[in-house]
């Protein structure tokens, strides 16, 4: 007995070294990749320029979009499809909207300062024209698989769209770093921040947490995407009026502090933090780092993810689900980021610097609201945001699954994805954290850049589709009258639309 015991001390010593060794190199490697010379300059970069080529579309098309995808809700007389637009559309907010709403903004500004806040602004303002891109994109090369469903996103139009081994090799990457990042940071780190919040909060185990978890999730899963869209149709918009109202509350309680708050985000984002007390000193570039990286990690855009959850739409033409699609980084950014940021700076729980960016959003509620509702909401929120993005991300999965290894492949990845979200809830993450943010960062490099190749399809599509109807309000049998060639199966050539300039 006595050399098992001393095997299983040297194993677990070996681990736990194994486990500081992966924690540091992907550490150092998320460094690089989300640093100022790789993907932030690649996503501002690409954003802009899809920004300037389709002329400035989601300040134009913003309202249109809004209430094509809030409030009709449907493409009527769409039946091509598996769930609504506005299923579709919640299917990715509730993948965005998680823990980067909540804790990822509290990391930003406790890093980067309040002008940290200004640059996820401007992360989501570009990267909504990136999100509306890959949406189409989505749409328009999606195919029907072995079970009738459809599938779509950069695992396919990076390969139909992009001839030669350049788009084979480039989807193939995406596929494989999206397979591995739904374990990570739409799995394990989203269980692991329900269960650590729920036993801080209110004393629940980890385990009765991942048990909980684990069996929802099965639940919902193995009915595929209906049973997703059904839930978060109602799930997603709940969650985010809850979270919303409690901010609310406190910005109206500390009105006479919200003029400087905002006034600080504008300059603090161009001059920088100076250290205060525990608060580490911020620079300019650290800011924008840290708003572009916590941008993104928050809204997706760039990354491809919420391409996958568009193509499942039911809709008369691409540029109608992608204008919906688009409308989830606003929400997600301009709408929740905005007030998790607003609720921290004009309580002034940001001055805790890094070293309190886990319980920061919890302490700035619960400094706004009376006795301990704050953490109370904080916790019920982050634990409804999370399982939202569990969902959302398993979509995401299983997508690419059936693109490597067929339509079989798909029940035993919802039964393996459903079971490690209690390995999630039981143990200690900060490699999967680190491993997470190298894996989005291999997912949104391939994606960039398929953007940028097949931008001028999109350009084009767009401008033909909202020169016949600017309003969006065309009917099914209007948008075929005058768009017969919507998507790509439509054509007797996959490349036919891009090489002849429709």
């Amino acid at each position: 007995m006595d050399i098992i015991a001393d095997a299983l001390r040297w194993l677990g010593d070996r681990l736990a070294t194994f486990g500081t060794w992966a924690a540091d190199f992907f550490g150092d490697l998320a460094g690089v990749i989300w640093g100022p010379f790789v993907l932030i300059p690649l996503l501002f970069g690409v954003g802009l320029v899809l920004t300037i080529r389709l002329r400035g579309l989601q300040f134009r098309k913003l309202g249109p979009a809004l209430k094509l995808g809030i409030v009709k809700r449907r493409d009527v007389g769409a039946d091509d499809g598996d769930v609504s637009q506005f299923q579709a559309l919640t299917t990715a907010l509730a993948a965005t909207v998680g823990t980067g709403n909540i804790v990822g903004v509290a990391t930003a500004i406790g890093i980067g300062g309040p002008g940290a806040l200004f640059w996820m602004w401007v992360t989501g303002l570009v990267g909504m024209a990136s999100k509306y891109t890959e949406a189409f994109l989505g749409v328009y090369y999606r195919r029907t698989d072995a079970a009738g469903e459809k599938s779509g996103g950069p695992q396919y139009y990076l390969e139909r769209g992009i001839r030669g081994p350049l788009g084979k090799v480039l989807g193939l990457a995406f596929t494989i770093a999206a397979i591995i990042a739904s374990f990570g940071i739409g799995n394990m780190t989203q269980g692991n921040s329900v269960a650590s919040n729920l036993q801080g909060s209110f004393g629940v185990e980890p385990w009765v947490t991942g048990v909980v978890l684990s069996a929802c999730a099965l639940l919902v899963l193995v009915g595929g995407i209906r049973s997703i869209g059904r839930v978060t149709a109602g799930f997603v918009p709940a969650m985010v009026v809850f979270y919303v109202i409690g901010a609310l509350f406190i910005l109206v309680v500390n009105a006479d502090e919200l003029p400087a708050a905002i006034a600080l985000v504008f300059t603090d984002a161009f001059t920088g933090t100076a250290a205060t007390g525990g608060f580490i000193g911020s620079t300019i570039i650290i800011a924008v780092q840290m708003g572009a990286a916590r941008g993104m990690f928050s809204n997706e855009s760039g990354m491809g993810s919420a391409a996958i959850a568009a193509a499942a739409a039911k809709t008369s033409h691409p540029v109608r689900q992608a204008l919906v699609s688009m409308t989830q980084t606003f929400i997600d950014t301009i709408i929740v980021v905005s007030f998790t940021g607003l609720v921290i700076i004009t309580t002034g729980a940001w001055h805790v610097g890094e070293e309190g960016a886990g319980t920061m959003t919890g302490n700035a509620f619960s400094t706004g609201l009376p006795g301990e509702w704050g953490h109370y909401i904080v916790t019920i929120a982050l634990s409804m945001f999370a399982f939202s993005t569990v969902l959302g991300w398993a979509y995401y999965g299983e997508r690419c699954m059936e693109r490597l290894f067929g339509r079989g492949a798909v029940m035993p990845y919802r039964v393996a994805f459903s079971l490690v979200v209690y390995v999630g809830c039981t143990v200690s993450l900060e490699a999967v954290w680190n491993f997470s943010d190298v894996m989005n960062g291999f997912m949104a490099i391939p994606n960039l850049i398929g953007l940028l190749i097949l931008s001028g399809l999109v350009v084009r599509e767009t401008k033909h589709y909202l020169d016949h109807d600017p309003d969006l309000s065309a009917t099914t049998e209007q948008v075929v009258s005058f768009a017969p060639n919507a998507f790509a199966d439509d054509l007797p050539d996959v490349g036919t639309a891009r090489t002849a300039g429709r």
